[in-house]
């Protein structure tokens, strides 16, 4: 007998990489699982392409003018109520077309990895429920994430959990998975012992740092730390161009543009300069790499990064003397490192982005097919239990136990 695929729409938006790999990254799990079509939708671009890139080019913008207006408003309007004027406002954007959509495709879920909740208001429209999740991508929380009609929110840390929690929300509506990685990560892990020879320090200076000041901090750590440095600039030419002037006779220092499996050298590395977005963060934890926080704009960043510095596994700068100094301490005092490694590492969720897809499917009744020993059958959920299972349907399985 065959069963029509479910179909689930995960809704992101290019504000930075982050709510666009969580998405993929849940792609991948549900493909893992058989007999679900997932649809990635960049709403706002879909809806308002011409304000979509406005928006975002103000957003890049703000990191380096005006940091301080983009991290008033956030604060002003972390504690909005969803029931709120300026929230219905914020929220209304995409409902026509997240309207069309759901009017021709009919999903049977939609997952937000980035907080415009419009499904709400097409829900309204059509009369229809439609089960809906939040992937908090922060480890910090904005109550533009939080909204009634969710039906359940996945979320970085235990701590997240406990705040929505205090929320009124009902405990088995949180789960603390963490934020979804691509599944490369999930292999890696780096040792407490530091490698022979030279230290590899990562920068990943495509976050707005300007090219003096990574010049002058590629110097400082070749120098004061003996180090490697490696450094990413991303899709960022300009700024990969003016390093390679600048740095030109530099034989310690590699100057890289894009870099499509930055897990390689995280899995070389001994720590990481990066800006403290929630998925660069739950890479490099994943990693099992000491973090090193640069000037963070105010903001989600900068909150991510408070967190993660009160939990002992982030060390924030405001200085290029400061950033050396704490990178050249951790490299240099065993003691401190190791305390810096056992704060990463009770903060890592391995295996987030399969657990949520997993959970979600478990909630939406999804079939299966069963490994090749039944003939590659697709039968109900409620049917594995008689049929033997495969190592990985076991993993599936124990995994499915540790959601609330």
């Amino acid at each position: 007998m065959m069963y029509n695929p479910l179909k689930v729409f995960v809704l992101y938006a290019r504000f930075g990489d982050g709510h666009w790999q969580a998405a993929s990254a849940l792609r991948q799990s549900f493909a893992k699982l058989g007999n679900v079509e997932v649809k990635l939708i960049d709403l706002l671009e879909e809806s308002h392409p011409v304000l979509n890139g406005v928006s975002r080019f103000v957003y890049r913008k703000s990191y380096s003018v005006l940091p301080q207006a983009y991290g008033w408003v956030y604060q002003r309007t972390k504690t909005m109520k969803p029931d709120s004027m300026f929230a219905s406002w914020l929220h209304s954007f995409g409902v026509p077309a997240l309207l069309k959509m759901v009017e021709k495709e009919r999903p049977d879920a939609i997952v937000h990895t980035f907080p415009t909740l419009a499904c709400p208001q097409v829900m309204h429209k059509m009369r229809r429920k439609i089960p809906m999740y939040n992937v908090i991508t922060d480890f910090d929380l904005h109550l533009r994430w939080v909204h009634p009609a969710i039906d359940k929110y996945y979320v970085a840390t235990d701590d997240m959990r406990r705040q929505l929690c205090e929320l009124g929300i009902e405990p088995h509506r949180v789960a603390a998975t963490g934020i979804p990685i691509r599944p490369e990560f999930q292999t890696l892990s780096a040792g407490t012992a530091l490698p022979v020879g030279r230290p590899t320090i990562l920068v990943m200076a495509s976050a707005g740092m300007a090219p003096v000041h990574a010049a002058s901090l590629c110097r400082s750590l070749a120098e004061r730390c003996a180090a490697r440095v490696v450094v990413v600039c991303g899709r960022n030419r300009a700024l990969r161009q003016a390093l390679e002037t600048q740095l030109d006779s530099n034989p310690n220092v590699t100057i890289l543009g894009y870099v499509e499996r930055i897990q390689d050298w995280m899995a070389v590395a001994s720590g990481i300069v990066t800006k403290p977005g929630g998925l660069t963060l739950s890479e490099a934890i994943a990693a099992g790499l000491p973090i090193f926080l640069y000037r963070p704009v105010p903001g989600q960043e900068y909150n991510n990064a408070r967190y993660l510095e009160s939990k002992g596994a982030a060390v924030i700068c405001r200085t290029i003397g400061q950033l050396t100094q704490a990178i050249a301490e951790r490299l240099e005092k065993p003691r401190l490192r190791e305390q810096m490694l056992q704060a990463i590492h009770s903060l890592r969720k391995p295996d987030a982005s399969d657990t949520i897809a997993l959970d979600i499917a478990r909630q939406l009744n999804i079939m299966e097919v069963v490994p090749a020993i039944d003939g590659g059958k697709l039968r109900h959920r409620d049917d594995l239990s008689r049929v033997p299972a495969s190592p990985e349907l076991q993993r599936r399985a124990a995994c499915e136990q540790v959601i609330p």
